[in-house]
């Protein structure tokens, strides 16, 4: 059975750091294209990040640029957001998902596989 696993969440104040890991179980994703999605209260889910299979082509949501960075560790099945400069809107629930197709996209539609989701939540 696949399984995307997320952890690292947590509280944080403003302007604080969290580190996100996403690991694949059951099957290796090294050939896949792998994305962050968060999704706050209220609101509809929003693309964060993309990273290509090798690692070496990276998309970001506008608004994210410059705070967060996406990687990904294939030998270990593993990918990272780091989040810096935390605000309290960044306050969601933050979801790791991989796409088959391997390309690089922003929809929530390209990716197959999800995981449940991990709580990030920025006190002011």
């Amino acid at each position: 059975q696949v399984q995307l696993v997320e952890s690292g969440g947590g509280l944080v104040q403003a302007g604080g750091s969290l580190r996100l890991s996403c690991a694949a179980i059951g099957r290796t994703f090294s050939r896949y294209a792998m994305g962050w999605f968060r999704q706050a209260p209220g609101k509809e889910r929003e693309f964060v990040a993309a990273v290509s299979w090798s690692g070496g082509r990276t998309l970001y949501a506008d608004s994210l640029k410059g705070r967060f960075t996406i990687s990904r560790d294939t030998a270990k099945n593993t990918v990272f957001l780091q989040m810096n400069s935390l605000k309290p809107e960044d306050t969601a629930v933050y979801s790791c998902a991989a796409d088959r197709s391997a390309m690089v996209r922003d929809t929530v539609a390209a990716y197959d596989y999800w995981g449940q989701g991990a709580q990030v939540t920025v006190s002011s």
